[in-house]
């Protein structure tokens, strides 16, 4: 395809975009109706009051009748309680539609974008993420709230301006539709850069929003190192990439609205004036070009607020196509169309056969290659070697966070691609490396493992956890908020409240990644013995650079460059030499 047709299409696959609204409105058709009845009253309300003008200056000014203008007074009092009758419902409908239409796609974006698999949060930045789950969505809550309204509110009343027009006077109608072409070329011309400008504004302010996400997570970092006036220079730098694009695109907005209103009001007033040396022929009475006149002017202000409108239907374009991105994204792991139950109970028999795996990232870097290892029921293994050597890739493909390229795993026989995912991943707990604390409560944050448990449950496993002691110490104790990311707590707290988790879950298979890292030296020991309670009967892999704290496993899995090079118990690897002696060598040699 030619850039040329590419670009002629570009403008109307966006305004189609506005269509992926539809499923969100479609619940809410009372209010729509309702909305519709009532802009039907007011703007049937609205184009009566030029009638009663009329009547006024041809009936009562003309004829100086007072019972003919203490009525036309009276009607138009009326007319204006039907009118704000109207418009208020007709408010409380688009207004309410707005509201639930918002609601409704925020929580279902929210929830396709949950359950993508790692590797788009790999590929994306939370921040964006955050800014179209917000600011996309305000857009478009904007358009339906009110955009949509004026729009047709504006439609209804141009179309039935311009049928009174016809009706009050033909022939001064006649002359005003021959500037309608002139109306609309502005709007076609601008109208093409307000709507890429709206895309472009509203991705530098995703990026301005990741940069702020990034850096206020990582607070603590950048006041080590004294960044705070670098970073500030740099989000600086993205709020103002971002507003001289929103200064571009509300000058062609500017241009747009004034050439319409200059070309339109000028048109008029040359229509009107002919209309005047029509009264002054008396071929026209006043009371007709009094009527026209209102009924020009609304016509006028019509357009005037449709070109004001197309720039918010283009951003709100803009902003689902950014929104129609993510719901067409599509998680690469997923449940099979007929998956297989795990046999009860769980035994949880563990087997790598042939796997070799690399990350979507780094295609020519193989995490795993040729890998085998089959690990018995109830078996504690523990995976030791160099940074990179593939032990946390063991750990993210049996979550199947990714699938390998090659091979086969399986779970008590059964591969784990033929399993549901909630069934498989239900049948794991992790204590992960870096311990993830949510913005809630102590209790809250145990009862992570498993949301039905009651309190007693909570309690007992974080006294499992050596948790117990610190978390009623805490104002407020189990009910006490931990703020975000956990900053009230000690790394060694939160690893402790990330093991509690692990114990209320009570999984039959459970993956430590240096689940004491964080931990001194009197904390490792009570939670060693934690562990060791925790381990028995459950099929245990850990993964520990401190090899004191795997000495205990039945077996060492030594792993090096994606291979296993060596396996045995921490005695036999000592004497049989080779990588597990050097790093034994270089731990407990002084």
């Amino acid at each position: 395809m030619s850039d040329a047709t590419s670009d002629t299409s570009r403008p109307a696959r966006r305004i189609g975009a506005l269509r992926q609204l539809w499923p969100f409105l479609k619940p809410h058709r009372a209010l729509a109706l309702g909305w519709l009845v009532f802009l039907g009253v007011s703007s049937a309300s609205t184009l009566v009051l030029p009638v009663a003008i009329r009547r006024m200056f041809d009936q009562g000014f003309g004829h100086s009748s007072a019972v003919a203008i203490n009525a036309t007074f009276l009607g138009l009092f009326g007319v204006a309680l039907v009118l704000a009758f109207a418009t208020a419902a007709r408010y409380f409908c688009i207004t309410l539609l707005g509201e639930r239409a918002l609601a409704s796609m925020r929580s279902q974006l929210y929830a396709h974008v949950i359950r993508l698999d790692v590797g788009f949060f790999e590929r994306s930045r939370v921040g964006e993420l955050t800014s179209r789950l917000g600011t996309d969505t305000e857009v478009v809550q904007a358009l339906i709230g009110s955009g949509i309204s004026v729009a047709l509110r504006s439609l209804v009343m141009l179309l039935g301006a311009a049928a009174m027009m016809v009706w009050t006077s033909p022939r001064l109608a006649g002359l005003t539709a021959l500037v309608i072409p002139a109306v609309m070329l502005p709007i076609l011309v601008f109208g093409r850069r307000v709507q890429k400008l709206s895309r472009a504004s509203q991705d530098r302010l995703a990026d301005a929003a990741a940069i702020a996400n990034e850096t206020l997570n990582a607070a603590p970092a950048v006041k080590a190192y004294a960044r705070e006036d670098i970073e500030s220079v740099r989000y600086g730098n993205a709020i103002n990439r971002a507003l001289s694009t929103a200064r571009k695109r509300i000058g062609m907005r500017s241009l747009l609205t004034a050439a319409v209103i200059v070309l339109f009001f000028g048109a008029i007033t040359l229509v009107l004036w002919v209309g005047a040396q029509d009264v002054l022929t008396r071929t026209l009475s006043p009371g007709v070009l009094a009527q026209f006149v209102f009924y020009a002017f609304f016509a006028a202000g019509s357009v005037a607020g449709l070109s004001e409108v197309w720039g918010d239907v283009l951003r709100a374009a803009g902003a689902m196509e950014r929104i129609g991105e993510l719901f067409g994204e599509r998680s690469d792991i997923t449940d099979p169309a007929q998956p297989l139950a795990l046999p009860r109970p769980i035994r949880g028999a563990l087997r790598f056969d042939n796997v070799a795996f690399h990350y979507p990232t780094r295609p020519d870097a193989p995490a795993l290659h040729d890998f085998n290892l089959a690990i018995q029921p109830g078996e504690t293994v523990a995976l030791v070697g160099p940074s990179g050597a593939g032990k946390s890739t063991v750990f993210a493909l049996l979550l199947r966070f990714y699938d390998p390229q090659s091979g086969r795993i399986s779970l008590d026989g059964i591969d784990l691609r033929a399993l549901a995912l909630p069934e498989l991943r239900g049948a794991i707990a992790l204590v992960p490396q870096e311990t993830v604390i949510f913005g809630g409560s102590a209790a809250d944050n145990i009862r992570f493992g498993r949301q039905d448990a009651d309190s007693d449950e909570v309690r007992e496993a974080a006294r499992a956890a050596e948790s117990h002691e610190f978390i009623s110490a805490l104002a407020g104790g189990y009910d006490a908020e931990l703020g975000e990311r956990g900053v009230r707590l000690s790394g060694g707290q939160r690893q402790r409240i990330a093991i509690a988790r692990a114990i209320l879950r009570d999984a039959p298979l459970l993956l430590l990644d240096e689940a004491t890292s964080s931990l001194d030296a009197q904390s490792e020991a009570a939670i060693q013995q934690a562990l060791e309670r925790l381990e028995k009967g459950r099929t245990t892999l850990v993964i520990a650079h401190r090899l004191a704290t795997v000495q205990r496993a039945d077996r060492i899995v030594v792993m090096d460059g994606g291979r296993i090079v060596a396996q045995g118990t921490h005695e036999s690897l000592l004497a049989e030499g080779g990588l597990y002696a050097e790093l034994a060598r270089l731990q407990f040699v002084a």
